[in-house]
């Protein structure tokens, strides 16, 4: 067995708008977390409000449900984020949803876990609009984690080709180029993923098992080095 750790953090917003539910992308959470399993990786699963994560609906028809029921049995209990010591991880990843818009960017306590990881050399990974997670990161000199670094997420071409722009709080590759992210994208809802040193980035739900796979190479070869 293996004796490498990964935090997960997932949303605990369940809707956009009136009516309107949301939650986390079921697919970008279950195959990167089936693959840190099958890897032998402790996983331990954290969410802002901690206890059952919603799942977006719309997540469940594309994906065999069947096969994931272990990663859906898994968010049914998360640990609260507060009560998380991240210097006990290897690594962290964040699954995206639309949820992330909502309760993880500007969040003070996702900024803290994430900044932690980042300034301790330990890999970084986020998909879709997980990466909203980075938005508001400062890092000890006061730089935005961002800043020069070169990164992609869900593009704001895809938020509009999907109808929920005028949902969102921000669209967040503008606000990701706005902190100073080196921003790339594919066409919109093709694969894409962009690795700058530990922090690793990818695109929409086509990206998830580069961005898991990305992530194990770095937990397991050093290039976790900032």
């Amino acid at each position: 067995m293996s004796n490498y750790a990964v935090l997960v953090i997932v949303t605990s917003h369940d809707r956009v708008a009136d009516g309107m539910r949301t939650g986390v992308w079921l697919e970008e959470f279950a195959i990167p977390y089936e693959r840190f399993l099958a890897k032998g990786y402790a996983v331990t699963i954290a969410s802002p409000a901690g206890g059952e994560t919603p799942i977006d609906a719309r997540s469940l028809k594309s994906i065999n449900t069947e096969k994931h029921a272990g990663a859906i049995d898994a968010l049914m209990m998360t640990t609260a984020l507060a009560e998380v010591d991240p210097d006990g991880f290897d690594a962290v990843f964040v699954p995206g949803g639309h949820g992330p818009m909502f309760d993880l960017a500007n969040n003070p306590r996702v900024a803290a876990v994430i900044a932690s990881f980042f300034e301790a050399g330990k890999p970084v990974a986020s998909l879709c609009h997980g990466p909203a997670c980075l938005v508001g990161v400062k890092l000890a000199d006061g730089r935005a984690l961002v800043d020069g670094r070169r990164l992609t997420a869900f593009s704001d071409a895809e938020e509009r080709q999907a109808g929920l722009d005028v949902h969102m709080p921000f669209l967040l590759e503008s606000a990701l180029r706005k902190a100073g992210a080196r921003y790339e994208a594919a066409e919109a809802w093709q694969k894409k993923v962009v690795v700058d040193h530990q922090l690793i980035t990818g695109q929409n739900p086509a990206s998830s098992a580069e961005v898991a796979e990305n992530l194990i190479h770095a937990v397991e070869r050093g290039r976790a080095a900032a």
